[in-house]
């Protein structure tokens, strides 16, 4: 524990270190998106659950399937009993027997084995299937909406540190013209060409452009260390980052694909999916249900005790129908429809949400374009009136203010086009993901891609018997059919099933 403190304290210190003496290894974006990939501890947590959510699936199939089981015990007994006591027979006053009383013992062990197969249950077994594959499904679009948010957060640490640095450079270059521009003025007082008001200015530029530089230089370090943090090592040398590809320049194309593929969507729609399914399940309840059982043991004695001296052999078939549950099954079923028609209304959230992101995300880059293109002009602008600033102050058409002020526009400008190169690429980057495709093998195309698939893949025959098929082909003989979930506030219609009254969706719906 101590040792891994000290080795995240390491990256922090690191993080906040502005000069880049030791090269780190992501000195790319492509590099940075890798490892963080691999080693982003969010993505790491959510893969893990992902693994474990598809456990779901042969659980759910486990009920296909046998349950055989070995039971083994031992009894013992003691029965004591009080009688009549004893009794005086030639009435010598002497007694002539023991009486009827006395202590009666008994041990026995038993050893049995059980099988039980369900052969129909209504569709439970089927439609418990259903729901958990939509859960794993709904699970990998949660997976792949987690991994479009760290490499969006890996996108937007990056140029930020680019911007930073970009403005301390700019705030650096800053200082030292300002400097020199003090050395001037205090060169040109002591000749009497300025007043002392000429020295006071510049040096209250100079006082607010130390101050400046100091804030570059800490939010540089913030930067940094929100690098750190999801990328898993401090940045180095950072190149300029390549385009993004697949940028759209159509709001209603970008808008379209966000809604077919933007992974919460189609996470809600999984789940809608899943909630139907569970709903068709509690319906199940409902059903009659054919069951095959059989078991074979032997007892005896603990003295000698040998399970084959007296076996028993018995086998038989169960057919279960449910006629009164107290409102149980009326209970669960009114609650899954809720829960459908819930998951229902989740999918038109997120895709009003998707709409607002979109919106937002091409918005802001119509709004980064048109900065951009501004700010380049008014950077040459502002440098060719600063330089010229500085050339009519030597023949004494400006003044010192003038000159201040001419720089002051200047390094603004400047600042604003970094910001605005930045604001570009993350709305870019944001955009991407609201439509689904900020994926790490279009980002990187030779990533050793993570497959959530071969997992689900792998685990999904867990326990499997060549019976599986056989099983659950019968349960899905007159299984109670997956039916959309109620949509509207139209109430939903009494239905009687086996004596018991549940609340269904609206006939002709």
């Amino acid at each position: 524990m101590f040792k891994r403190s000290r080795a995240l304290a390491s990256v922090a210190v690191i993080a906040v270190v502005v000069s880049s003496a030791a090269p780190a290894f992501a000195d790319t974006l492509r590099d940075a998106i890798a490892l963080a990939y691999r080693t982003n501890p969010t993505l790491q947590a959510q893969r893990a659950s992902q693994r474990a959510l598809d456990e779901a699936v042969p659980q759910a199939r486990a009920g296909l399937r046998p349950e055989i089981g070995v039971s083994v015990s031992a009894n013992y007994t003691r029965t004591d009993s009080a009688g009549s006591g004893p009794v005086d027979i030639n009435g010598d006053g002497i007694p002539d027997t023991a009486g009827s009383g006395g202590v009666n013992e008994n041990d026995n062990g038993n050893a049995t084995i059980s099988l039980s197969q369900t052969l129909y249950a209504g569709g439970r077994i089927a439609r418990a299937i259903d729901a958990a594959d939509a859960d794993v499904r709904s699970g990998r679009e949660g997976l792949r909406g987690v991994e479009q948010q760290i490499l969006a957060s890996v996108i937007q640490a990056y140029v930020d540190v680019l911007r930073d640095l970009e403005i301390l450079r700019i705030r650096e270059a800053n200082l030292q013209v300002l400097r020199r521009q003090l050395d001037e003025s205090n060169a040109r007082f002591e000749v009497g060409e300025i007043t002392r008001t000429d020295v006071a200015q510049s040096e209250a530029r100079l006082a607010q452009s130390e101050a400046d530089l100091a804030g570059a230089r800490a939010q540089l370090s913030v930067s940094r260390a929100a690098y750190a943090s999801v990328v898993g090592q401090a940045p180095a040398d950072l190149t300029t980052p390549p385009a993004l590809p697949g940028v759209p320049d159509d709001f209603e194309a970008a808008l379209d694909v966000g809604l077919a593929e933007n992974p919460a969507v189609l996470a809600a729609e999984y789940d809608l999916r899943a909630a139907e399914a569970r709903a068709a399940q509690a319906r199940s309840a409902f059903m009659p249900s054919v069951g095959v059982s059989a078991s074979y043991g032997g007892s005896d004695d603990l003295s000698s005790f040998d399970p084959t001296e007296n076996t028993s052999f018995r086998a038989g078939a169960t057919l279960t129908v449910p006629l009164f549950t107290g409102g149980l099954n009326r209970s669960r079923l009114a609650q899954a429809l809720e829960q459908a028609n819930a998951a229902r209304a989740r999918i038109r959230a997120e895709e009003r949400t998707v709409l607002q992101s979109v919106s937002s995300s091409y918005a802001q880059i119509v709004s980064a374009n048109s900065q951009l293109s501004a700010g380049e002009e008014s950077v040459r602008a502002a440098r060719i009136a600063a330089e010229g600033v500085r050339q009519e102050q030597q023949v004494g058409l400006r003044t010192t203010l003038d000159v201040l002020n001419a720089e002051l526009e200047l390094r603004n400008a400047e600042i604003t086009l970094a910001q605005a190169r930045r604001n570009q690429y993350v709305a870019q980057a944001q955009l991407l993901a609201a439509m689904g495709r900020l994926s790490g093998e279009d980002l990187v195309p030779d990533l050793d891609v993570y497959d959530p698939t071969a997992n689900a893949a792998r685990v999904a025959g867990r326990g499997g018997l060549p019976t599986d098929l056989v099983v659950e082909t019968l349960d899905r003989i007159a299984a109670p059919p997956v039916t959309p979930a109620i949509d509207g506030p139209e109430a939903p219609v009494d239905e009687q099933l086996n004596g018991e009254v549940v609340r269904t969706a609206p006939r002709g719906q």
